[in-house]
C-alpha cells in the first residue's frame, strides 16, 4: 500500500528512506540494495528497480519528494491553450519544462520539470519573465512528448518577434519618448509598463537564448539617432541581429535593468549589474554594463558561460613544448608570471587555467579581480571596488597577511600595485598578473615606465607571456588551397619557407553563420627571463634589443606562433595578419 505524504516531510531525506516512508519498500530491502550498491557503484534507485522492488514511477515520485516537490501525472492533466501559450516555445525548449497551470491575473505559472536538479529553472523564469513561478515534477518521457508535440515546431525567430512588436498598437505610445537623450525626462511609468509587456520580454529572452546557443561572448543593445541596434559578438566578431523599432529601446533597456537589479530611474550615470541563469543545465552569468550616450542608454551584456570555457592549460592553445615550459613556470615557489595582451585576448582564461592546475588542497590561492568573471571552487576571490577604497594594491596588502601560496592580481595598473606584487614575490609567493602591452619584451619597458626599479624586476619576474586570439577554421566547411604570391607577401613568407604545404580556409556554411570560422585559439609568445636578459634589463636595453636576444634564446614570436597555427590548419592567413605583426 502506498502512503500519500506531504513532500515537505520527505525533503532532503535519502532516497531509501523516502521510499520507505512512502510505503513502497521495507528497511530490510533498502539495506539489501545498499549492500549490492557497494559492489555495483550504481544509483540506489536503479538497483531497486532492477531488483523489481519498485517501479521507475516510484523512484520519480521519491525524487520529487526528496526535493520537496509534488509529482503530477501528466496523463490526467488537461493543459488548455491559454496555459500552453503562457510560456514561449523557445523558453520551454531551452529549459525543458512545460506549463501545467496558468493564472493570468496574478501572473502565476506552474511548470513541470523532468529532473528535480533543474529547480533553478523556476528562479530563471521568474527573473526572465517577471512571473510568479512554482514547480512540480512529472514523468520525463511525458514532458518530452509534450515538448515535441506542442512546442518544438512553434519556436519563433528574432525577426518574427520584431515584426510582431512593430505592429503592436499598445506599444506605439512609446514613440514620442524614443528620441530622449541621456538625462532627458521620460515617463518612467509608461516605460516600465512597456518593459513588462509579454512581447518585449519574449524578444529579450529570445535574444539571450540565441546568444547563449551561438556561444556569443557579448550582446550589445545600442541606441542611435534613427535606430536601435542589437548585435552580438561571436569569436571576436560582431554580428547584427534584426533591429527592433527604435521606440522600444527604453523598454528593452529597462527590462535588462530590472533583471540586473539596477536603478531604472537613473539614466545619467553608468551602472553595472549581474544576472545569474542556468540554461540547459549549465550555469551562465550575464554581466550587465549600462552607459549613458547622446541618444539613450547603451547596454552590453557579457555572457560568461562556464560550459564553454576550458579551464585547462592543455586546452587554451599551447603547443606541446610551450605547455611543458608554462607548466614548469606556474609550479615555481615564488616569482612573478605576467600575461600580457590587449583587452579580449584571453588573458584571464589563461590565468584561470594556470590557477586550476595549481588548485589543490595543499595550495592557498587568493585573487584580486575587477570584475570576478568566474566563481571557482577552491579559490578565495576578491572583487575590487575602487569607489570603496578596495583597490588592487589594498587587496594585495591584505593578501600578505592571509598566508597565501599563489596570488593573482587582475591587472598591474599603477606603481603601488607593481611594488606590492614585487614584495609578495620577494617574500616567497608566486604572483600571476596581467598587463596591456603589445608583446612580451615591451612589458619590461611598461613596468619601468610605471616607476619600477630594474633591479627589482630582474629579481622577481620569471616570465612574460604575450597572447592573441585568432578564429579557428570551421571544421564543417574546411578546405585546402594553395596561397598565391600576394597572400604570401602578407605573411612575408617565401615559396621555399612554405615548402609546398597547403594552407586551409573555410568556405562558409550554416554551422559557422557563413563566416568560415568556428571557435578561437590562442597564439603565444613566451619570454623566459635568464641571466643574459636580466643583464639587458639592468642596462635599460630597448624593446628591440630585448626581443632580438629573447629570440636568440628560443622565444617564439606571436607571428611565428601564427604561422605554426597556419601550417597545422587551425587558422587562416587573414587572422594571423590581423592579430600579429612581423618582427624585424
Amino acid at each position: 500500500m502506498t502512503t500519500q505524504i506531504d513532500p515537505a516531510e520527505l525533503k532532503r531525506r535519502k532516497i531509501g528512506r523516502v521510499l520507505t516512508k512512502m510505503g513502497k519498500i521495507s528497511r530490510e530491502q533498502v539495506h539489501e540494495a545498499i549492500a549490492i550498491q557497494k559492489t555495483r557503484k550504481e544509483l540506489l534507485g536503479k538497483i531497486l528497480i532492477d531488483m523489481g522492488l519498485v517501479t521507475e514511477r516510484d523512484v520519480q515520485e521519491a525524487l520529487a519528494g526528496q526535493a520537496g516537490m509534488m509529482f503530477i501525472d501528466l496523463e490526467h492533466v488537461e493543459i488548455d491553450d491559454e496555459t500552453k501559450a503562457s510560456l514561449p516555445a523557445e523558453t520551454a525548449m531551452a529549459y525543458q519544462v512545460i506549463p501545467v497551470a496558468w493564472e493570468a491575473k496574478g501572473k502565476k505559472i506552474t511548470i513541470a520539470l523532468k529532473d528535480p536538479k533543474n529547480f533553478r529553472a523556476a528562479d530563471d523564469l521568474k527573473l526572465l519573465m517577471g512571473l510568479n513561478v512554482s514547480a512540480v515534477m512529472a514523468d520525463p518521457n511525458l514532458v518530452d512528448e509534450i515538448l515535441q508535440r506542442d512546442y518544438a515546431s512553434q519556436q519563433e525567430s528574432v525577426s518574427d518577434v520584431v515584426s510582431a512588436l512593430s505592429s503592436d498598437d499598445n506599444l506605439q505610445g512609446l514613440q514620442q519618448q524614443s528620441g530622449a537623450a541621456a538625462g532627458a525626462s521620460i515617463d518612467l511609468e509608461q516605460v516600465l509598463e512597456a518593459s513588462e509587456d509579454n512581447k518585449v520580454i519574449k524578444l529579450l529572452n529570445l535574444v539571450l537564448l540565441q546568444a547563449i546557443k551561438d556561444q556569443a561572448s557579448d550582446i550589445h543593445f545600442e541606441p542611435f539617432e534613427d535606430e536601435f541596434k542589437m548585435r552580438y559578438r561571436i569569436d571576436g566578431v560582431l554580428y547584427e541581429m534584426v533591429p527592433p523599432p527604435k521606440y522600444l529601446g527604453p523598454a528593452i533597456t529597462s527590462r535588462i535593468k530590472v533583471m540586473g537589479n539596477l536603478d531604472i530611474a537613473e539614466r545619467r550615470l553608468p551602472q553595472d549589474g549581474r544576472v545569474e541563469l542556468v540554461v540547459g543545465g549549465n550555469p551562465v552569468d550575464l554581466r550587465v554594463s549600462v552607459l549613458p550616450t547622446m541618444h539613450g542608454e547603451s547596454v552590453v551584456m557579457r555572457v560568461l558561460d562556464r560550459s564553454n570555457v576550458e579551464l585547462s592549460l592543455d586546452r587554451v592553445g599551447f603547443s606541446p613544448d610551450m605547455l611543458e615550459l608554462v607548466d614548469g613556470l606556474i609550479r615555481k615557489p615564488n616569482g612573478i608570471v605576467i600575461v600580457t595582451g590587449p583587452t579580449g585576448s584571453g588573458k584571464t582564461t589563461t590565468l584561470y587555467a594556470a590557477l586550476a592546475t595549481r588548485n589543490t588542497i595543499d595550495v592557498k590561492i587568493l585573487t584580486a579581480e575587477d570584475p570576478v568573471e568566474y566563481d571557482i571552487d577552491g579559490l578565495c576571490q576578491c572583487q575590487v571596488n575602487t569607489e570603496a577604497g578596495l583597490t588592487f594594491a589594498a587587496c594585495l596588502r591584505s593578501f600578505l597577511r592571509q598566508d597565501p601560496d599563489v596570488i593573482l592580481v587582475g591587472e598591474i595598473r599603477d606603481l603601488e600595485t607593481a611594488q606590492i606584487a614585487v614584495q609578495a614575490s620577494l617574500t616567497g609567493h608566486l604572483v600571476f598578473s596581467t598587463l596591456h602591452t603589445n608583446d612580451a619584451p615591451s612589458s619590461i619597458v611598461r613596468l619601468v615606465d610605471l616607476g619600477m626599479e630594474t633591479f627589482l624586476l630582474t629579481a622577481t619576474i620569471e616570465a612574460i607571456i604575450a597572447q592573441r586570439l585568432v578564429r579557428t577554421i570551421c571544421p564543417k566547411c574546411k578546405e585546402s588551397f594553395t596561397p598565391n604570391e600576394e597572400q604570401l607577401m602578407e605573411l612575408e613568407l617565401t615559396e621555399e619557407e612554405l615548402g609546398g604545404r597547403p594552407l586551409f580556409r573555410g568556405r562558409g556554411c550554416d554551422h559557422c553563420h557563413s563566416s568560415g570560422y568556428k571557435g578561437r585559439t590562442a597564439l603565444f609568445e613566451i619570454m623566459v627571463m635568464d641571466d643574459v636578459l636580466r643583464d639587458l634589463v639592468m642596462q635599460n636595453a630597448s624593446v628591440a634589443v630585448l626581443r632580438e636576444e629573447a629570440r636568440k634564446r628560443g622565444m617564439t614570436t606571436l607571428r611565428e606562433s601564427g604561422i605554426r597555427a597556419l601550417f597545422e590548419g587551425l587558422t587562416t592567413i587573414d587572422e594571423v595578419v590581423r592579430e600579429t605583426i612581423q618582427e624585424d
